[in-house]
């Protein structure tokens, strides 16, 4: 057999093991986009929340939250099980925005008062009040505000008043790929 022939028949070989294994995540229907995020996240109408935790030690609500509509809206309450947390102002999401919910200088739900056992490791049933969507409830775990967690709790430097950044697109790291560490930029307004 002559090498020309062998080289053709190990190139014919190679293309056809190669041709089903790029099949394997092509398409609508490719099991990579089965792929589901191990922490809470759900959406309801134009409103998106992701990485939703609650934070024991500071007794606090962690969230990534989009506005995915064209239309602002607010933020107006927080609630974790029966109790209502309390927010550190006003929380607008213009259209096609998203805010982070807790840390160092953004806006921070905090629940004051004890009457809600939380044992880190438990899942609380987490409910936000939206302006025009309403009620977006979602099952987050309760860990501890320590390690990776300490600089998610309530920021002293959060305003009275806190209008969301435009929402990345999933290139940048949008959406598509939040997380707690994603950076934004939020544009606070003097309290009034």
């Amino acid at each position: 057999m002559s090498s020309s022939l062998r080289r053709g028949a190990l190139a014919a070989a190679l293309a056809l093991s190669i041709v089903p294994l790029a099949a394997c995540a092509a398409g609508n229907d490719a099991e990579t986009l089965r792929v589901r995020p191990d922490n809470a996240a759900t959406s309801v109408g134009d409103i998106e929340v992701q990485n939703v935790a609650v934070l024991t030690g500071s007794t606090s609500v962690t969230a990534r939250i989009f506005n995915n509509g064209a239309e602002e809206q607010t933020l107006d309450s927080v609630t974790v099980g029966s109790v209502r947390a309390e927010l550190s102002g006003t929380v607008k999401l213009p259209g096609h925005s998203s805010v982070l919910l807790g840390g160092d200088g953004n806006p921070a739900a905090v629940i004051k008062s004890g009457g809600e056992a939380k044992q880190d490791g438990d899942f609380q049933k987490v409910v936000f009040q939206f302006s025009k969507t309403g009620e977006v409830p979602v099952q987050a775990i309760v860990l501890p505000a320590a390690g990776y967690w300490a600089s998610y709790g309530p920021s002293e430097k959060a305003s009275p008043s806190t209008t969301a950044s435009p929402a990345e697109s999933p290139a940048e790291g949008g959406h598509g790929t939040a997380s707690p560490t994603a950076t934004e930029t939020v544009t606070e307004s003097p309290a009034g």
